[in-house]
């Protein structure tokens, strides 16, 4: 494997779907991968002992489980993982939400025809031709296809998804860490699709499945919906504010414990 990878999934209370996506690492995905970095944001159910208890069923996979500091919120453990895969020299990293609503195998064709050399960061479009939803409302998918008209008209470049919970990154993309105060929350990635327009970065969306079963959802969906159209606008009458300080809490640095080691 020329290409070292590295598969991020962020976990946050989800005990009963997490070993379902760790089911989903054969042979066949784990070809593509080194590593699988699973980070706990201090899950207050028992996702940690459902990952602890796979892990030791299946002790040849390359699981390794972090417990993050803080409970840093999505934004802030994608911050922890795109810096351990710099530090660890990482080419790729890809996140795959810990909660099953995606699917690893949908960019296993992507990756096998090299389209991610090409890119900077390719990411899952839920809302795009050969895209597949299950059990996802009508209302928030027309919800979604609106915003991504919006961030299209403000970034004049065709965006299909403003954050599916499966993408992934070229390290050298983040080496700088000019996302550093980006949201720590949902909206993290909404600011990485305007970054990546300042900083003229090569994306590319790719149609992948999702599907919504027994899953909990953190959106608050009007709260959210309003900053993300003033940030949106904001952003489009001022480029500069994409330096602006998006956090509510100002961190030095995203830490975590590494749970596997600790626990053998």
């Amino acid at each position: 494997m020329s290409e070292r990878m590295l598969l991020f999934i962020p976990a946050y209370n989800c005990e009963k779907q997490i070993c379902r996506v760790l089911d989903q690492l054969d042979q066949h995905v784990l070809s593509y991968f080194e590593e699988v970095l699973v980070v706990n944001n201090r899950s207050t159910d028992d996702t940690e002992k459902e990952v602890l208890a796979y892990v030791k069923e299946h002790p040849d996979l390359p699981v390794k489980l972090m417990r993050n500091t803080e409970n840093y919120g999505l934004g802030g453990s994608q911050k922890m993982a795109f810096h351990y895969a710099v530090d660890h020299d990482y080419d790729y990293v890809c996140m795959l939400h810990g909660d099953d609503q995606g699917n690893i195998k949908d960019f296993l064709p992507m990756l096998a025809k090299g389209i991610h050399t090409k890119h900077d960061c390719v990411l899952g479009a839920r809302f795009m031709r050969g895209s597949k939803l299950k059990g996802y409302s009508k209302f928030r998918t027309f919800g979604n296809i609106v915003y991504d008209f919006i961030f299209a008209f403000v970034t004049r470049q065709r965006i299909f998804d403003l954050g599916s919970g499966l993408n992934l990154y070229k390290t050298s993309m983040l080496e700088d860490g000019f996302f550093e105060k980006f949201p720590d929350n949902l909206m993290f990635n909404y600011v990485m699709i305007l970054a990546s327009h300042y900083y003229h970065h090569d994306i590319i969306f790719y149609p992948v499945s999702w599907r919504e079963e027994d899953q909990v959802s953190n959106v608050k969906m009007v709260n959210q919906a309003i900053k993300v159209l003033k940030m949106a606008f904001t952003y489009m009458l001022n480029k500069e504010s994409i330096h602006d300080e998006f956090r509510d809490t100002v961190r030095e640095a995203y830490t975590c414990e590494q749970i596997t080691e600790l626990e053998e």
